[in-house]
């Protein structure tokens, strides 16, 4: 796959999410797919176990509706920095990517931290209307740290 795709979906993911446009969020998956935010620990041990788990593109919308009409939570946002990716491989039409992050919080105050970094594990395939799509993303965070609530995707 070629890196310049690679690179605009990971830059139109990240703009989806810092402009608050959460509803975009479930159209860079495939369905079925599988998004997950675990930890390097986690990863290092072999744990299947995250903060955030879906294995369809309905299972994202659900969060996102949760996230808009149900969850309480401080007001926040994000800002991403993406790396570019590294293509690891390709097998059979999916090409295993990984591409470094750093995600910064803004809060309501205006208050701004380092919420995470990492690096997202992906596998991406063509879609039928040849646009790439996650037919999985493993976000693997650095640190184990996190709020009680993790509202917003990474």
């Amino acid at each position: 796959m070629e890196l310049s795709r690679l690179v605009e979906l990971n830059a139109a993911y990240a703009r989806a999410i810092d402009t608050e446009k959460f509803e975009e969020w479930p159209d860079f998956f495939l369905d079925p797919c599988l998004y997950k935010v675990t930890t390097a620990d986690n990863v290092a041990q072999g744990l299947e176990s995250g903060v955030m788990y879906a294995d369809s593109r309905g299972m994202l919308q659900d969060r996102i509706s949760a996230l808009r009409q149900a969850n309480i939570y401080e007001r926040q946002r994000y800002r991403h920095i993406v790396g570019l990716p590294v293509v690891l491989g390709e097998d059979g039409g999916t090409a295993d990517v990984e591409t470094p992050f750093l995600i910064v919080r803004i809060m309501h105050d205006g208050k701004m931290e380092v919420f995470a970094t990492g690096c997202y594990r992906d596998k991406v395939r063509l879609d039928a209307a040849n646009t790439p799509r996650f037919a999985e993303r493993i976000v693997v965070c650095d640190g184990g740290r996190f709020d009680t609530l993790v509202a917003i995707p990474f």
